[in-house]
């Protein structure tokens, strides 16, 4: 019984870690007042672009190397996330245009250059297979602590991970302690509050607001990373990120914009995510609604926070909305 608990505490910190991923960087983008709906999208570039660098690493690389098997796919990964968030903050920050559209239009793009390249590349390179399978690559990723097994039912919960898990749960701990306790923190809040009062005090409200959003698409892109090498072990499947994208920008609400209670949180969506799988002789329509409860969920602490009203649970005074210095 016990280890059968901790098999699917396991299972939901597997299926949760994209999503700490990809809601650590839309809170960190947020915070400074720019509502990033292109995150899905985000996530699809950060795993194209570390299965392209890995696979031509593969191809013409010394694959006995873990160390740059590792690295290609990270750097590739960091890369094309943050050129999507660049893209994103040029057009919405320097050309001021809808930041709900931009959103959209990048996660449309992500998604189809993600399944475009995934199910084409061998082929455009005139390999006879269409399908990319990283095996060495991913094996790499998917390594966990030697003596993790050796440790029962404490080493499947808490030990039995890639490290890109424990990277994760990092990331957002130290974003956490940026956010709430260093002057880097205070200033980007301040320019997601109210960007023309952080303007009058000398705060870059620019340079916040692209770093932010540049910064958060990385951190969301390695959970595209995390998804292709750890979770699938390097294969890729046009439309295996199912809805992930979207459950890390409820997740955002879920932890009401805090880091670190995206942790737990993503931690409850994987369990939730997988709670069907758990069931197996549950009928469609219990299946269903039990993939719908992430969502109704985010919709119930939505509710709660408006209705609360406490300033601290709510999101950046400006999310969303463009900022003109000439009308301060």
């Amino acid at each position: 019984m016990i280890y059968a608990i901790a098999h699917f505490f396991h299972q939901a910190v597997v299926q949760g870690i994209p999503l700490l991923f990809g809601s650590t960087g839309e809170i960190i983008t947020e915070k400074s007042g720019n509502l990033n709906l292109g995150i899905p999208g985000i996530m699809y570039m950060g795993g194209i672009s570390g299965i392209i660098g890995a696979f031509f690493y593969e191809m013409y690389g010394n694959t006995e190397n873990a160390f740059l098997c590792v690295l290609v796919p990270l750097i590739c990964s960091l890369v094309g996330s943050a050129l999507m968030g660049f893209i994103y903050s040029l057009l919405t920050i320097t050309l001021r245009a809808n930041q709900n559209v931009t959103g959209l239009a990048l996660t449309t793009f992500g998604i189809g250059v993600g399944n475009f390249f995934g199910g084409s590349l061998p082929k455009l390179l005139g390999q006879s297979s269409g399908t990319i399978s990283l095996i060495t690559t991913g094996n790499y990723f998917k390594t966990t602590l030697p003596f993790a097994e050796s440790l029962g039912s404490f080493g499947e919960a808490f030990l039995n991970y890639g490290f890109l898990a424990y990277v994760a749960i990092v990331i957002a701990l130290v974003a956490s302690f940026v956010l709430s306790k260093t002057r880097v923190g205070l200033n980007l809040r301040s320019v997601g509050e109210s960007p023309a009062t952080a303007d009058a005090a000398g705060i870059n409200v620019t340079l916040y607001k692209y770093m932010a959003t540049i910064i958060g698409s990385a951190i969301a892109g390695l959970g595209g990373l995390y998804f292709v090498m750890d979770y699938t072990g390097g294969a890729w499947t046009n439309g295996g990120f199912g809805d992930r994208g979207w459950l890390a920008i409820a997740l955002v609400i879920f932890a009401i914009w805090k880091p670190k209670s995206s942790i737990l949180g993503s931690i409850l969506f994987g369990g939730l995510f997988i709670l069907p799988v758990q069931f197996s002789g549950l009928s469609a329509a219990a299946t269903e609604l039990i993939k719908m409860l992430p969502y109704a969920v985010t919709i119930i602490v939505l509710v709660l926070i408006s209705v609360r009203k406490k300033r601290e649970n709510q999101p950046p005074e400006s999310l969303g909305l463009p900022y003109f210095r000439e009308e301060r």
